[in-house]
């Protein structure tokens, strides 16, 4: 099972966040820093978005309708049921970060690789996660302020206001000069992608220096941290048998089951981090720790999976094309 290099990347800036946090002035820029990186990260989000393409997504609607319904829906009622674990495997600020973990939207590029390797609807897990990372911008600030209230970190209409502004209006200024810009973006894909990528690990430096210098890693101990691990794989397998039977109750056809499956299952790094960032201030370190987990979980079991769907698939139909294509995408961050 593959460990994403980035997530090698992340556990060595949260260790030098550790040893050197940024304190003083340093933390100052570092946090000025940080707010910029997260609005130019949502607008390159809003710059690669196809108009097009996801107006003819729409076409797919119940499949979008589904994949949203398990990400917005189903996970935040089971990060709800999770509060029944506190005291006995899980404490009050590990189930803060879970719950957020499960307000988070779904990811766009792992959802299409796997999708992609386990021969499904590749254009509609595209759609898919484009889909839902949109409506998270507004929907997971939105479900955080009513699930987590002032115990989150400060929650308010503010900090929903603020979520919106620095995540939303960069998007929609993307989309606005993806006209110009489209080809630019396309053209240096590698490069671009490189500096979102720095621009997480920034985010990342900041909140977990911010935790330090608070003292707040003082409240995880290794028992914590196995409770919270074996959480996080029940809710990762429940959400893989529910996406998947679940669409099979729907009758949806086995290329629609894999897009919903990878697509409704799994949680996006790339955009939680910034917003657990804005949303938690000071304990944004511990709010992040679970999704931090639970992405590196998602990324090894769905690779299993994905392979797995594969041969299924040139069992049932030797010698057929995959009927949804084959795309080659990196699973990434996202």
């Amino acid at each position: 099972m593959p460990v994403d290099p980035y997530i090698v990347l992340l556990l060595g800036t949260v260790g030098l966040a550790a040893l050197l946090p940024a304190r003083g002035t340093g933390a100052d820029v570092a946090s000025g820093a940080s707010t910029a990186a997260i609005a130019f990260l949502f607008f390159l989000y809003g710059a690669r978005l196809s108009t097009r393409e996801a107006m003819d997504g729409l076409r797919h609607w119940r499949l979008h309708v589904t994949v949203l319904a398990c990400t917005f829906v189903v996970f935040p009622l089971l990060g709800l049921a999770s509060r029944g674990l506190v005291p006995v495997l899980l404490n009050d600020p590990l189930h803060q970060g879970l719950l957020f973990l499960t307000l988070v939207p779904s990811t766009i590029q792992s959802s299409i690789a796997f999708t992609s390797i386990a021969r499904g609807n590749v254009p509609a897990a595209i759609c898919a996660g484009s889909f839902s990372s949109l409506v998270g911008i507004v929907a997971t600030p939105l479900l955080a302020a009513a699930l987590l209230g002032g115990d989150g970190g400060g929650f308010s209409a503010d900090s929903v206001v603020e979520i919106v502004l620095q995540l939303l209006v960069p998007f929609v200024a993307g989309q606005l000069l993806r006209r110009w810009i489209g080809g630019f973006v396309a053209r240096h894909k590698k490069v671009l992608g490189l500096v979102d990528r720095g621009s997480i690990l920034l985010v990342v430096y900041t909140a977990f220096s911010e935790g330090m210098v608070e003292g707040v890693w003082h409240q995880v101990s290794p028992v914590r941290l196995a409770g919270l691990l074996a959480v996080e794989a029940v809710l990762l397998a429940v959400m893989l048998l529910l996406t998947w039977y679940g669409a099979k109750a729907l009758r949806f056809d086995r290329a629609d089951r894999i897009a919903i499956q990878f697509a409704g299952s799994k949680k996006s790094l790339a955009a939680g981090l910034p917003m657990a960032s804005v949303l938690f201030g000071a304990q944004a370190s511990l709010a992040v720790l679970p999704l931090m987990l639970f992405h590196q979980m998602q990324l090894m079991v769905c690779a299993v999976i994905a392979k797995r769907r594969s041969h299924d698939s040139e069992a049932e139909a030797p010698g057929e094309p995959a009927a949804a294509g084959r795309a080659t995408v990196g699973t990434g961050s996202r």
